[in-house]
Formats: C-alpha cells, sequence, structure tokens
C-alpha cells in the first residue's frame, strides 16, 4: 500500500511539483493498518454496508436508505458533477469518511434526533440526488465501503472549493477549537486555470454597519471605527485576528458573521475602511482546511488517482474498505 507523500523540501511549491510528478513512494517498514469499527448507531455488522437514517431539511421527515445511495447524494451536493472520475472518488472517499466521523462523534443530527445526519449543509455536508449522474455513481461505486482513517480513527474529512494556493490549518481556516489535528498540513493547493476566476481572487465590500453588527454578533463592540487590520496570520497566511477599531476577532468567525459567500475566504490580501464602506480583498473559496476541490480536480487532470489525492492534502491516513 502507498504511504503519504514525504515532503522533499519545507517549500510549499517544490512539494506540489513533486507530488504531481512522482506520487507517493513504497515503505517496507509500514506499520499494520488499525481497522475502525464502523459506528453502532448504523452497523449491519463488519464487512457489511450500514444504513443510515437522514432528515430532509426542507421535507421535515427522516428517510432510512443504504449508506453508499447516501454518499452518492452528497457527493453530487458537493462536487460539480462533470469533474474528473478521479477527483470524484477521491470526494466520495471524504464524504463517506464525513458521515462516518460524524455519526461515530455526535450519535445523531441535532435538527432531527431521529436521525443520524441531515441534508443540511450547514451541520453536515450537501446533499443533491438531483445531481447524481452516472460518472459520481461509477465513483461512488469504485470506492465502496473505502474511508480514511489516521492511527485508526475517521479523520474529520474537511473539504473546500478553493484555497487560494495555499491549504490551511484547522484552527486558522475553521477557529477549530480542538487540538489541531495531526493530519491537517499546509500544502500548495494546486487549482488549474479552469477554475472560476472569482474564486482565485476577490472582492467584497460591506457597509460599516454590516461590519459593525457582525462583529457584535461575535460578542465584541468595534465602537464608531475608521480602520479594519489583520493584526494576526496562520501558518498558510490566513487571517487569525482581525482589528475592527476597539474589538478584535477571529478570521473565521468574521467571515461566517459576515456570509461566506460574500466574504469568501480569510486569505486576505487586503483590509480597509473608505468612507462608510470596508473593503475585504482575499484570494479562495472556502475555509481552506483538507482537500481543495478544484485542486483535486486539476490532479486528477494531471493523472493522480484518488488516493493520491487524498494523501496529498492530508498527513499521514490510511485509506481502508470497511465493506
Amino acid at each position: 500500500m502507498p504511504i503519504p507523500f514525504r515532503l522533499a523540501t519545507l517549500l510549499i511549491i517544490t512539494a506540489f511539483a513533486a507530488a504531481m510528478s512522482h506520487g507517493c513512494a513504497p515503505n517496507a517498514a509500514r506499520k499494520p493498518v488499525q481497522m475502525p469499527d464502523i459506528p453502532q448507531q448504523i452497523s449491519r455488522g463488519a464487512g457489511k454496508e450500514p444504513t443510515i437514517k437522514v432528515f430532509f431539511e426542507k421535507e421535515n421527515e427522516v428517510r432510512e436508505m443504504p449508506f453508499e445511495q447516501y454518499v452518492e447524494a452528497a457527493v453530487a451536493g458537493e462536487m460539480k458533477n462533470w469533474f474528473h472520475e478521479e477527483a470524484l472518488a477521491a470526494q466520495a472517499i471524504l464524504a463517506r469518511t464525513f458521515a462516518l466521523e460524524f455519526v461515530a462523534s455526535r450519535g445523531h443530527s441535532a435538527l432531527n434526533p431521529a436521525a443520524h445526519i441531515s441534508t443540511s449543509f450547514e451541520e453536515a455536508q450537501a446533499w443533491n440526488p438531483a445531481n447524481v449522474n452516472d460518472r459520481v455513481r461509477r465513483a461512488v461505486s469504485r470506492t465502496r465501503g473505502r474511508a480514511a482513517v489516521h492511527n485508526g480513527r475517521y479523520i474529520k474529512a474537511w473539504f473546500h472549493s478553493h484555497a487560494g494556493g495555499t491549504t490551511a490549518k484547522a484552527k486558522e481556516g475553521l477557529n477549530y477549537e480542538y487540538q489541531e489535528p495531526p493530519y491537517t498540513k499546509v500544502v500548495r493547493s494546486g487549482e488549474g486555470r479552469d477554475a472560476p476566476k472569482d474564486f482565485a481572487t476577490w472582492r467584497a465590500v460591506f457597509t460599516k454597519q454590516e461590519v459593525a453588527a457582525a462583529v457584535q454578533k461575535l460578542g465584541r463592540n468595534p465602537g464608531d471605527f475608521t480602520a479594519v487590520r489583520v493584526v494576526q496570520r496562520g501558518p498558510s497566511g490566513r487571517a487569525t485576528r482581525i482589528r475592527v477599531g476597539n474589538a478584535e476577532v477571529h478570521g473565521a468567525d468574521l467571515r461566517t458573521a459576515l456570509g461566506s459567500t460574500r466574504f469568501k475566504s480569510n486569505l486576505l490580501t487586503s483590509a480597509r475602511v473608505e468612507g462608510n464602506k470596508v473593503i475585504f480583498e482575499g484570494k479562495g473559496f472556502g475555509h481552506g482546511v483538507g482537500m481543495s476541490q478544484w485542486g483535486a480536480q486539476e490532479m486528477a487532470r494531471r493523472g493522480k488517482k484518488a488516493d493520491d489525492i487524498i494523501r496529498y492534502y492530508f498527513e499521514g491516513v490510511d485509506i481502508v474498505k470497511l465493506w
């Protein structure tokens, strides 16, 4: 079994170039892989596909279905269904891992305790059965029962649209409240030229009142401010502390409070006040942690397989087959 690619140097660009051209190397001293248990809430026995109860938020009902059926619609909800099949396969492994970890750690949906997970992208991951096509079905079928683990535990299978050139650690990209997981890493994300231009770089304009309300929503009082500036950045360069007048907030939290589709990323290149306007400029779309979907598309286009893609974006993971 291949092992995670080892960075040849500390330079992100060198690491990406090597990964794209050479892939992963064998390691004769590899330790035996620890297999996680299928969460008992959904298990039908070792080696058997589980069933999962899904809360349909719009319909306000719970439906039970085979686990792989859930994964198909999650992949179709989270990734363009015309993407390269290897990118879709990587997304399938992560979508399956995400759901397994969700059930293992939480037990049930917070929106409906009778369900294991929901169709809400804010609670779990996007879910769109209407977008399932033959390409998605093949990617899910090829990866059937396969999940990403670290030391025998399901990883937090984070993914995002576009990392703006550089992936992030969880604490900077998400303001993750727990200890930084050992499998997150900062690498060149490698999005190709076909990625949307307004994902690569963006500009968002808010009123001072909008920004003040967002900061107050986070429990801080900025006062009548005349300046906004980044005062601290994380390992990837993302804004971890932003000063707005008298208040300091985490960049990831401010992004959420202002709206993550307008304030696309906390990988900021500029933040300033002009009259009654607050202007933010940055790179990327999403939190930047884990796999970049547009980066995965580019890696797949260059010949990389699903396992290579996942191991490039996550450090020291194993991909195991559970059913």
